[in-house]
C-alpha cells in the first residue's frame, strides 16, 4: 500500500494533467513533438527550488541536469553524457553551472569526517578548495569562506564542462 505522501504525488499528478488540459488540451501532444531547448543548466539536487522556477522558464525550454553540489567530474558518466546529448543532438547553445549558498555537499566537503559513498564525490569539492586554498583559509568568517567555497566550486565546475571532449569541438 502507498504511503500518504505517494497518494498526494499521484492525486496532485492527476490535478496537475487536468489543469493542464484545461489550459490548452494541446499540451502533451506539444511536448510529445520533441524538445529544442536552448540551454542546458547543470545545478545542485537541491530539492528547495526548480531549475525552471529560478529562470522563469517552462517545459521544453531547457534541458536539466541535476547532482550533488552541481559537480562536472571527467568519470561522471551521466553528466558527460548529459552534456553531449544536450550539445551534440539538441544543439543547445548555452549551458549554465548553476550553485547556491547553503549548499549541503559543499558544506559536507569543509567537515573533516568520513561520509561513506560520499567520499569520492566530494573529494572533487575538497580539490576545489586545496586549489583555492590560501585564499580561502585568509576569509575568517566560517560563513563567508563557505560561501566563497560555492563560489569557486561553480568556476570549476565551468571549467570542466568547457574541457569536455564535445564542448571543446564546437
Amino acid at each position: 500500500m502507498a504511503s500518504e505522501q505517494l497518494e498526494k504525488i499521484f492525486k496532485n499528478n492527476e490535478e496537475w494533467i487536468a489543469q493542464q488540459l484545461d489550459k490548452d488540451p494541446s499540451y502533451f501532444k506539444t511536448l510529445g513533438e520533441g524538445q529544442e531547448p536552448n540551454i542546458l543548466y547543470i545545478g545542485c539536487s537541491d530539492s528547495r527550488v526548480t531549475a525552471e522556477e529560478v529562470m522563469g522558464l517552462h517545459p521544453g525550454e531547457v534541458f536539466v541536469h541535476r547532482n550533488i553540489a552541481n559537480m562536472v567530474i571527467s568519470t561522471d558518466l551521466s553528466a558527460q553524457s548529459v552534456i553531449t546529448f544536450a550539445v551534440k543532438h539538441l544543439k543547445v547553445k548555452e549551458i549554465i553551472v548553476c550553485g547556491h549558498f547553503c549548499c549541503g555537499g559543499v558544506k559536507a566537503a569543509m567537515q573533516a569526517q568520513d561520509l561513506g559513498l560520499l567520499n569520492p564525490w566530494l573529494r572533487n569539492i575538497r580539490d576545489v578548495y586545496r586549489l583555492h586554498k590560501e585564499e580561502l583559509d585568509a576569509i575568517a568568517d566560517e560563513d563567508a569562506r563557505y560561501n566563497r567555497l560555492v563560489e569557486l566550486n561553480v568556476q570549476e565546475q565551468c571549467v570542466n564542462v568547457i574541457k569536455t571532449a564535445v564542448v571543446q569541438k564546437v
